[in-house]
């Protein structure tokens, strides 16, 4: 990612809060853009109880056939599926929440039949087909996070799907160093990219809000925010690249 508006974020000092694999495209755009940033990852990725042996057993169902779809709705979810499926053909359809989820199973040779236009289970709820329609029949593998909403689960079964939910991975809590925690209690702005970094850091942060400002990448994480107690920006789209545009935009209404 280039920087388009070099300078644009000089004077902030925003706190990055994606998992440690994760949060380098963000914080590198920031910085472009002349922030300083605060590396604090309220989140660590790590392989689900038994070693992913679940996810490695309905990975081999899809493979033969037992399931009509695969959904999976983060990349994580979507890379672990992705090194099950090993070279191997799922012979029915996929969903991902969104293009970045749907990438590693794309970069992996799998065709990905349904990306919503809205990267929210919201959204991929609402385009998802009926069962028996042509694009559908009537099993579900759902591969996400260990803990998560519920929201599509119940709505897919509401719709009239079988649905068997399976964990992918799971989100820990990493070891934190008092200094970054004190930097980022003294930052400008907060950014948030999921539900559950805005719970981990209030985690870190209990019965305190600091800095008082978030950016958040959807209506869920931004839900989460305000909730805490938090002033919101939106990114739109709901993309990395829209919540540095939201950034910038919050920026530009502040005098550094």
């Amino acid at each position: 990612m280039t920087a388009d508006r070099p300078g644009s974020l000089a004077g902030c000092n925003v706190v990055v809060t994606r998992a440690i694999d994760q949060a380098g495209s963000l914080a590198d755009a920031l910085r472009e853009r002349g922030a300083e940033v605060v590396e604090l990852p309220v989140i660590v990725i790590a392989e689900p109880i038994a070693g992913g042996a679940a996810l490695a057993k309905a990975v081999d169902r899809a493979v033969a056939g037992r399931y009509d779809w695969v959904v999976v709705t983060s990349p994580n979810g979507a890379h672990r599926v992705a090194e099950r499926f090993a070279g191997r053909t799922f012979p029915g359809r996929i969903a991902a929440v969104g293009p970045k989820t749907a990438a590693p199973l794309v970069a992996a040779g799998h065709v990905v039949d349904l990306v919503p236009a809205s990267a929210v289970a919201e959204g991929l709820l609402a385009e998802f087909p009926a069962p028996g329609d042509p694009a559908g029949c009537g099993r579900v593998l759902l591969a996400r996070a260990e803990t998560a909403r519920a929201v599509l689960p119940d709505g897919l079964r509401a719709a009239g799907w079988e649905v068997e939910v399976v964990a992918a991975y799971r989100n820990v809590a990493p070891d934190v160093d008092p200094g970054v925690l004190a930097a980022a209690a003294r930052a400008d702005l907060v950014t948030f990219t999921s539900e559950s970094t805005v719970h981990r850091y209030h985690d870190l942060f209990p019965g305190v809000v600091s800095p008082v400002e978030a950016a958040c990448i959807g209506p869920i994480s931004a839900a989460a925010a305000r909730h805490a107690g938090h002033e919101v920006v939106q990114a739109d789209p709901h993309s990395v690249e829209g919540l540095v545009a939201a950034v910038e935009a919050w920026a530009a209404t502040r005098a550094y």
